[in-house]
Order: C-alpha cells, then sequence, then structure tokens
C-alpha cells in the first residue's frame, strides 16, 4: 500500500488565502474609483457654479454702464446687503437674474449692485450647480473716476449667510 502524502489538503487553504486576497483588492479598486468619482462630480458642480457667478458677474458690470444705481453710500466702509440673505431670495430681493435659466444648475444666478463711496460699485454674483449644496461667490469691485473705470475681482469663499 502507498503511504498518504504529508502535503495532501494543502492546496485548499492556499487557494482560498489567495481568492480572499483577490477579493480584498478588488474591494479596495472599487471603492478608491468610488471615491474618485464622487470627487469629480464634486469638482464639476463647483466648476459648474463658478462659471455661472462668472458670467452674472460680467454680465452685470456691463448692464452697470447702462443703469447706474442710485449712489446714496458716501462712506468707505464696504456695502453689506450682500451677507443678507433677504438682498438674493424672498419677495423684497433686491437682486436680479441676469440670465432666464442656466444650463445644468438648479437655479439662474443672480447678482446684487451696490454703491460704494461716491464713485465705487460692489457687484456680487451668485452662481449655483445642479446640487443644492453647489454655490459659488464672486465680487468685482469697479472704481469709476474722470470716464475711466477700474475693476478689482475677488472671490468670497464661504457663503455669506
Amino acid at each position: 500500500m502507498k503511504r498518504p502524502s504529508s502535503s495532501r489538503g494543502a492546496t485548499l487553504p492556499i487557494v482560498l488565502i489567495l481568492a480572499a486576497m483577490m477579493l480584498v483588492t478588488a474591494s479596495a479598486w472599487l471603492h478608491t474609483s468610488l471615491v474618485a468619482t464622487r470627487a469629480t462630480l464634486a469638482t464639476r458642480e463647483r466648476v459648474q457654479a463658478f462659471h455661472a457667478a462668472d458670467s452674472a458677474l460680467m454680465r452685470c458690470s456691463r448692464m452697470l454702464s447702462l443703469a447706474l444705481p442710485s449712489m446714496s453710500s458716501s462712506l468707505n466702509e464696504e456695502p453689506s446687503r450682500w451677507r443678507l440673505k433677504a438682498s438674493f431670495e424672498g419677495p423684497g430681493a433686491a437682486a436680479i437674474a441676469p440670465f432666464a435659466a442656466w444650463p445644468y444648475a438648479r437655479r439662474a444666478p443672480q447678482c446684487l449692485i451696490e454703491s460704494w463711496a461716491s464713485t465705487s460699485f460692489l457687484v456680487t454674483a451668485r452662481g449655483f450647480g445642479a446640487t443644492p449644496g453647489s454655490e459659488a461667490w464672486l465680487q468685482l469691485r469697479i472704481d469709476v473716476a474722470e470716464g475711466a473705470s477700474t475693476q478689482h475681482w475677488r472671490r468670497v469663499v464661504a457663503r455669506p449667510f
């Protein structure tokens, strides 16, 4: 009679260990690709909102030359109406929508024009992406002196309200 080999039955545990390693690796790749997809979508939403706000900012700064708002403020302090939710939302909102709609966005972009000192204006634009959390805020200070205008651009990092 033949004697049983001592390595008999060792193949199954080795195959199971290799299969488990392949399963863990495949799961890690799937998780990595899902995280990358979410990050790509979030970036796309931020870029969409940024371009909406930038376009509204450009359109409103052009509109400023056609219809100047009343220059009631003579202080050198920065206007603060853009920080109020009521300036952009609700029935008494002073912000305008320079575009009727914006593609792939949940709302059309808005802008608010405020006078700053005696010859300056602050134009604040708010752009939206497709999701409620994607908003971009941009501002442009326009100084008008002797028929020439100077523009100072800045991005508002956080939502003011």
